[in-house]
């Protein structure tokens, strides 16, 4: 049995246990793998664990739930990553009418509709990239899309940065996409009441390195932030919107229980707690 050794930390690397391997190809920006494991089937992109089968419903909703409801509405949502496309069938399925879904990885997008059980499947796929339907997926790079966008006037809802984590590798492509200048741009092109979530790194105290950066952008550039951190993954969330909300964990949570949500893997409990950021993040000075 063959596998791969994933590293989560410095001098720590997690193994996982492949079988069938159902794809595997190189697309000019990463390497893609698609196979099972015991968590169902899985996607890896460079090596790292980007989504399973077992969990990705709990990580797309922790993404996704806290700030559709930070928002003041969900008419509009833009999407940047996030190749499954389970981000933009949750912000369908929460309202939005329609959801620009931007990926520079067309192999990749196109793989995970084929291979994996959920996201988009290949007849949704090809819906969404002729643009029939709500949503309407682009192959393009995040900063030349914002762009164009900010040109035409363009204004969303809701905006969801979800890559790979954010690393040192200075020649990451993904990695221009996370820092303050990118966020800006983001924020930019806010509607009013609308907000920016972006996955933002992991909470544990020895690889907590990419969550206290992205913290500290956020609170440069938002007068509120949304922490979320996932009670069954390892994975935090931070949500910005301009303006202050005074208590933002209790507004989710409060939304969450007088709008009703179709969420399966948490309730109004879950977001009043994961909003609660660790004790080194709300003690730091930015």
């Amino acid at each position: 049995m063959t596998s791969i050794a994933e590293p989560v930390g410095p001098g720590l690397t997690r193994h996982w246990e492949l079988g069938e391997e159902l794809f595997r190809a190189r697309s000019p920006f990463q390497e893609v793998l698609i196979a099972r494991t015991a968590q169902g089937i899985s996607l890896f992109c460079d090596g790292e664990r980007q989504s399973t089968e077992g969990s990705q419903l709990v990580y797309h909703e922790a993404l996704m739930v806290p700030a559709m409801l930070l928002a003041d509405q969900v008419g509009r949502v833009l999407v940047i990553g996030s190749s499954e496309g389970v981000a933009s069938q949750l912000a369908v399925a929460a309202g939005a009418e329609r959801v620009d879904h931007v990926d520079i990885d067309r192999l990749a997008v196109a793989a995970c509709a084929e291979h994996l059980p959920y996201g988009y499947t290949t007849a949704e796929l090809e819906r969404a990239e002729r643009g029939e339907g709500p949503i309407r997926v682009s192959y393009q790079d995040g900063w030349d899309f914002l762009r164009r966008a900010g040109e035409r006037g363009e204004r969303y809802d809701v905006v969801v940065i979800d890559l790979p984590d954010e690393n040192d590798d200075p020649d990451g492509q993904h990695n221009r996409l996370y820092g303050k200048d990118f966020l800006l741009r983001c924020a930019d092109l806010l509607a009013d009441g609308g907000v920016v979530t972006c996955q933002a790194g992991c909470p544990t105290l020895w690889r907590n390195e990419t969550l206290l950066a992205a913290w500290d952008r956020f609170h440069k550039i938002f007068g509120t932030v949304l922490y979320f951190g996932s009670d069954e993954h390892e994975w935090a969330f931070l949500t910005g919107r301009a303006g202050r909300v005074a208590d933002p964990g209790a507004q989710v949570a409060a939304r969450f229980a007088e709008r009703g949500s179709r969420a399966a893997t948490m309730d109004a409990q879950t977001l009043r707690g994961g909003a609660v950021a660790p004790f080194s993040l709300r003690h730091r000075l930015v």
